[in-house]
């Protein structure tokens, strides 16, 4: 057994037809975790469908009123990349359910991971980037709703910055400590990322996404990390640790939300960073070892992957739990801060 709770319903699959995305890789992903015996049956819960008081937390009544009565305009369907449907808002009803779960089990367990979830990109009016429901947004909302969580932090490692929870978590924006700059003798790469700083209120959002790629306006995240493409595996890391450290220089959070996207693997098909399917674990593990190093519960969300063979990403993203037992399995868990 492992020492900590998966998330994960069958209903996770998006009924989206032929799409870039894999809506398939949620089942395959279960179904790979169980045939390795990384995981047995007992390690899954499933989660229950976030209620409308909960989506509402974050969404605009305007908004969730169209979703649930199919009355989005074209344009707001074809903002969202995916096919409307009723069924796709019962999944993305879910997958936010998921993480308000995994976000609760990890505060009691000190880490939990929803296989599934992850959709940055959401606003609180209207859906992009195969996103509709900003499922991490409504999570932390309704733990702090629920008096379990004051401050959380948002780490986002997709390939694509979290527009979406940037918007959402923008607050108001004071001056802070710059991200230092990594040394030479870690970070190789010949023209070095860009790097924006600032804070924002009760939720510190920190993104490492390459910067020529999707969405063209990217709204400030607490710290956002803009790297070049081909970005490699050390590089990478070295910005992810000092990203960290500058975070929790600045800020000490109760719960560290990590959105561990697939798709700056080497063969995604919508990314063009460098990192291999090994490098993507270490990036987990880092991220892991910090937060546990601090006494800090993570909830994990999969967000994008892409990769030209789906077997690629559901190997990333199955290694995401191998890290967080390698990791999590070494100590005793933290007290618990639920009844």
């Amino acid at each position: 057994m492992l020492p900590f709770k998966l998330v994960y319903s069958d209903d996770y699959y998006l009924p989206i037809g032929t799409h870039v995305f894999p809506a398939q890789k949620y089942r395959l992903i279960h179904k790979k975790l169980l045939e390795s015996g990384l995981a047995e049956p007992g390690d899954f819960i499933t989660p229950k469908p976030a209620h409308d008081e909960d989506i509402l937390l974050v969404h605009t009544p305007d908004y969730v009123r169209k979703l649930k009565t199919g009355t989005l305009s074209l344009q707001e369907e074809m903002q969202m990349e995916v096919p409307y449907s009723q069924q796709l808002v019962d999944a993305f009803w879910l997958a936010a359910g998921g993480s308000i779960l995994a976000a609760q089990r990890a505060m009691k367990d000190g880490v939990s991971v929803n296989i599934g979830g992850g959709f940055h990109h959401a606003f609180p009016d209207h859906g992009e980037g195969f996103c509709v429901i900003h499922d991490v947004a409504v999570a932390i909302k309704r733990l702090h709703k629920d008096g379990l969580l004051q401050r959380a932090m948002t780490v986002d490692c997709d390939v694509h910055q979290g527009n979406g929870t940037a918007a959402i978590f923008a607050g108001v924006r004071v001056p802070s400590d710059p991200l230092p700059s990594a040394g030479p003798e870690t970070v190789t790469t010949a023209r070095p990322a860009k790097l924006r700083n600032a804070h924002a209120g009760d939720v510190f959002t920190i993104s490492l996404h390459q910067e020529h790629n999707y969405p063209a306006w990217k709204p400030p995240s607490s710290i956002d990390v803009d790297l070049p493409d081909e970005i490699g595996d050390d590089d990478y890391l070295a910005w992810l640790d000092n990203a960290l450290s500058s975070g929790l220089r600045q800020f000490e959070p109760e719960l560290l939300c990590y959105i561990a996207g697939a798709d700056p693997y080497r063969e995604d098909q919508l990314g063009g960073l460098n990192l291999t399917i090994e490098g993507l674990k270490k990036r987990d593990e880092l991220v892991f070892r910090v937060a546990r190093a601090r006494g800090i519960p993570v909830m994990v969300t999969y967000a994008g992957g892409y990769a030209r063979k789906v077997d690629d990403t559901v190997s990333i993203h199955c290694n995401t739990v191998v890290a967080a037992k390698e990791v999590f399995g070494k100590w005793p868990r933290p007290a618990s801060k639920t009844p």
